[in-house]
């Protein structure tokens, strides 16, 4: 084991290294956890949907969710930087800081929430016991990762896909052959349109929002490992990795009702629930050391963009990762009494405002320089041929937000269309319909201007 010395520079040809397998266990074993489980819950004690339109609507959402996800992924081994560092390739040098800033709190709020669950399931194996060791314990496990960086991280996930794997079938075998399922299972809740394609989106985005995250875990792999396999072995590692432990979130929602679905989880699985939450906190450990090394990465993208003369070192992102993990701790702390409530409304804000950034940098990506970026124009004080702002690009990120407005259906704000559509929130879907194709005709027309010869006139 060795400290990774790299941050946000580009990685030399002769240090990469990896498989595609390794890009499969890295989001395979990372969202085997609790939070996952949570996540699917939603379809049926938010969404109050039953059982089998709930399974069929988290399919839905990770399987096209995750076709975003892993586009992205492809990205890592072409250009060898982190997907934030990348960003800077459509909005400019400090246009990307829009972007980045917010990434930067997605980071700290899923650490945040991965750290509260931590919290509750040490009291559901000792009820004795507070919350707060245990949101500290998981905090401490997180760090090591972290600060040993892209090695550890890898190699911790590919021990986690067997354990935590195997702690999930283990469960859901416990809970419907020993336990036993309540004998109106089937018929608990009932279907509604709101619901369902409420669970497809916080699928679908549980897969998106890991799009900032894909070229920071793929940047070391070898240039010529192919975009084809680093597409499809993220695809399916992190659509399996989600959707199996969503599944299991489900049935603990329906089987043992109630606002706490750790207590239930450890309800349902009587004399084995030690081992099995011990085995997915510790699978927790690596997500949230996930969201470290990230969020570290996009802070020290930050410092570099507003100090382009300054090179971040491991020192550098060692001392980052300890301030964001402080920051975490923090917010855990005082939002573990309401974590559902806010939880809900978290993933509902980053499905906003991440769409419109992952339309823009997919159709620039793959439709328009077609992987062909001079990356040392994302170093350069001036942003290189990228400049410092691109005006396109912002612009097109925010109306890839304002239209997503009438359509947005939540507890804190509904648009007039979705009241139309009787609570049912479609927002996403616009905002890659409209973001797309806008961004494509807008940049496609600026680059056109900018390549015209200027003679004679």
């Amino acid at each position: 084991m060795r400290l990774e010395l790299n941050t946000i520079q580009p990685i030399p040809l002769d240090e990469r290294h990896g498989t595609a397998r390794d890009l499969f266990t890295v989001w395979f074993g990372s969202n085997l956890m609790l939070l996952t489980i949570v996540t699917g819950g939603l379809a049926v004690t938010v969404f109050a949907l039953p059982f089998v339109w709930a399974v069929v609507g988290l399919a839905i959402g990770n399987l096209v969710g995750a076709v975003f996800m892993a586009l992205h992924a492809a990205q890592g081994p072409w250009l060898g930087v982190p997907q934030m560092v990348q960003t800077r390739g459509q909005f400019g040098s400090l246009g990307s800081l829009l972007v980045v800033g917010i990434v930067i709190v997605m980071y700290v709020g899923f650490l945040s929430s991965n750290l509260v669950l931590g919290g509750q399931a040490l009291v559901s194996i000792a009820p004795a016991v507070s919350e707060t060791p245990g949101i500290v314990l998981l905090a401490l496990l997180s760090v090591f990762a972290a600060i040993y960086g892209y090695d550890t991280i890898h190699g911790y996930t590919r021990l986690m896909s067997v354990l935590s794997g195997l702690a999930l079938l283990v469960a859901a075998g416990w809970i419907i052959w020993v336990h036993g399922l309540p004998a109106d299972f089937l018929r608990r809740n009932a279907f509604n349109w709101p619901g369902f394609l409420s669970a497809i989106s916080a699928a679908a985005l549980w897969q998106i929002a890991y799009a900032p995250y894909v070229s920071d875990y793929s940047r070391y792999m070898p240039r010529d490992s192919g975009a084809r396999d680093a597409f499809w072995a993220s695809y399916w590692g992190c659509t399996l990795g989600s959707f199996l432990p969503m599944v299991l979130g489900v049935i603990v929602g329906l089987a043992a009702p109630g606002s706490n679905l750790v207590a239930g989880l450890a309800e349902l699985t009587g004399g084995i629930a030690a081992p099995v939450l011990i085995i997915f906190c510790i699978g927790m450990a690596a997500a949230t050391a996930m969201n470290l090394y990230c969020g570290a990465l996009s802070t020290l993208t930050v410092g570099q963009t507003l100090i382009p003369t300054w090179s971040p070192g491991p020192r550098a992102r060692i001392c980052t990762v300890i301030v964001l993990l402080l920051l975490s701790l923090l917010g855990a702390l005082l939002g573990k009494a309401a974590f559902l409530h806010y939880y809900e409304g978290f993933i509902l804000l980053l499905l906003y405002v991440l769409v419109p950034w992952t339309a823009i940098n997919l159709v620039d990506y793959y439709l328009l320089r077609r992987g062909q970026y001079d990356v040392a124009s994302f170093f350069r004080q001036d942003g290189g041929i990228y400049g410092r702002v691109n005006a396109a690009a912002v612009a097109c990120y925010l109306l890839g937000i304002l239209v997503q407005l009438p359509f947005i259906a939540s507890s804190l704000y509904t648009g007039s269309v979705a009241r139309s559509l009787g609570g049912v929130d479609v927002s996403w879907i616009v905002g890659l319909a409209v973001t797309s194709p806008v961004y494509f005709f807008i940049a496609r027309s600026s680059r056109a201007r900018a390549a015209a010869p200027h003679s004679g006139r």
